[in-house]
């Protein structure tokens, strides 16, 4: 490791943050690489897949150290506690690192922390794991996927129980850098030569033209098609929000839960400097990214404000020919990018977040002129707060379906396609689970 910098005790902080913490593993990881971002690249990279895969595999690891100890590992100390379950992961999962050398750097950090009288406690109980780690078996199948019981049970009822292990797999394999190309910014071939360029292994989606996946990269901000705004981090399934919209040139859109930005630029792209798109968020906080985003991407048929979208803004009612809602929800679909996503959501919390997008849904609809589009969205995987919301919605507002077949490309077949709706699943799709609904409100009687 580079001198002075050991980048197991960068892999502590960041796991005490997120797991004893509860910070946010995206936004943590960001910035301990963006403190240490004179490490090598392969620091970085070990950096973020220890992290990550610690979480990811959380379950597991804690069902081994629990079988080699007499004091459970939720009744340990936090940082000990943290020692242990990163050097499991690397201990089952890593096979570059060799197991003696995460038993003598685990013993190490003990003693760094201050806990040189746990460094036989830390080394008996890592090698231990070392010589028996071929016993350990997981027949059951919250164990095996590290997925909670109650979330396997949801997608078993949901999806089937082939669905919903095809899931908890896809949840498990590393998440690839997506982005979307601001087509209306640059060429696709300026866009692919640029990122070639400068070294980026860039493969294109066989689904959506403008979606790039980039791998063997340094750092996004360093890449000119990102500095010029030519690309936007987005996900394929995120995209297909703004295919969904297919707004007309000249539309009026407000997207009421916006940040930071990604969906609404892309709609501002698909409307090539006509129009005008409003972006709102909560907080001054958020509206600062979609700034951000927006500055750096240069559009100008765009702009965001802070608005709570619980408030009914009087001065929008029916002006919208297009109104986004990507509501908040448990973002159950994309545990694959955040991990502790699946450690933190409770069945209480589920029915809490369906009634709050009711509560929103009930306000901003009120914005969508007659005729006009709304689009309902959400990136989880639950149908209380998808299908069941988008029912509810369709019994007691004047909307109809608006049916999205051939609107998302040739690869999606559902049969939903056609009633306006589709539920993307991970493993099934090629992409994260989102929910897209879209309708049309009605035109009043003259």
């Amino acid at each position: 490791m580079t001198k002075n910098t050991d980048a197991r005790e960068i892999v502590v902080d960041a796991l005490v943050e997120i797991l004893e913490k509860e910070g946010y593993s995206h936004k943590v990881l960001s910035q301990a690489l963006s403190k240490y971002q004179y490490l090598e690249k392969q620091e970085r990279s070990f950096i973020t897949r220890v992290t990550e895969g610690t979480i990811e595999y959380l379950i597991q690891i804690d069902s081994v150290l629990d079988s080699c100890l007499k004091t459970k590992v939720k009744k340990m100390k936090p940082v000990i506690r943290t020692i242990l379950r990163m050097s499991v992961y690397q201990i089952l999962y890593m096979d570059r690192v060799p197991d003696s050398a995460v038993c003598n750097e685990a013993v190490k950090l003990a003693a760094k922390r201050g806990f040189v009288g746990l460094k036989g406690f830390v080394n008996g109980v890592l090698r231990t794991i070392v010589r028996e780690k071929e016993r350990f078996q997981w027949d059951d199948d919250s164990l095996k996927y590290s997925m909670p019981s109650w979330l396997l049970d949801l997608w078993k009822k949901a999806y089937g129980r082939k669905t919903a292990i095809t899931i908890a797999e896809a949840f498990l394999n590393p998440s690839r850098l997506t982005v979307r190309c601001n087509l209306d910014r640059a060429s696709k071939e300026d866009i692919l030569k640029s990122l070639k360029s400068q070294g980026a292994a860039v493969s294109e989606s066989q689904i959506s033209s403008a979606i790039l996946y980039l791998d063997r990269m340094d750092y996004l901000e360093c890449l000119e098609a990102f500095q010029k705004g030519w690309i936007q981090v987005q996900d394929l399934s995120s995209s297909l929000v703004g295919e969904a919209a297919d707004p007309n040139p000249g539309s009026y859109v407000i997207d009421v839960c916006g940040a930071p930005g990604g969906k609404s630029l892309h709609i501002a792209d698909k409307l090539k400097n006509t129009g005008m798109v409003e972006v709102r968020d909560l907080t001054w906080q958020k509206v600062s990214l979609i700034q951000e985003n927006i500055a750096r991407t240069g559009y100008k048929n765009i702009f965001a404000k802070a608005w709570d979208a619980l408030v009914l803004d009087e001065d929008s009612i029916e002006k919208a020919d297009l109104v986004l809602a990507d509501l908040p929800c448990s973002g159950l679909g994309i545990i694959g990018r955040k991990p502790e996503i699946k450690y933190r959501m409770t069945a209480d919390k589920l029915k809490e977040l369906a009634a709050l997008q009711r509560e929103i849904l009930s306000v901003v609809q009120s914005y969508v002129k007659p005729g006009g589009k709304l689009i309902f969205s959400t990136c989880t995987i639950n149908p209380m707060e998808n299908e069941e919301n988008r029912n509810w919605f369709l019994k007691n507002y004047p909307f109809e379906p608006v049916s999205l077949e051939e609107k998302l490309g040739t690869a999606f077949k559902e049969p939903s396609l056609k009633d306006g709706y589709i539920q993307l699943l991970p493993g099934i799709h090629p992409c994260d689970g989102f929910f897209i609904a879209a309708f049309k409100k009605g035109i009043k009687d003259e």
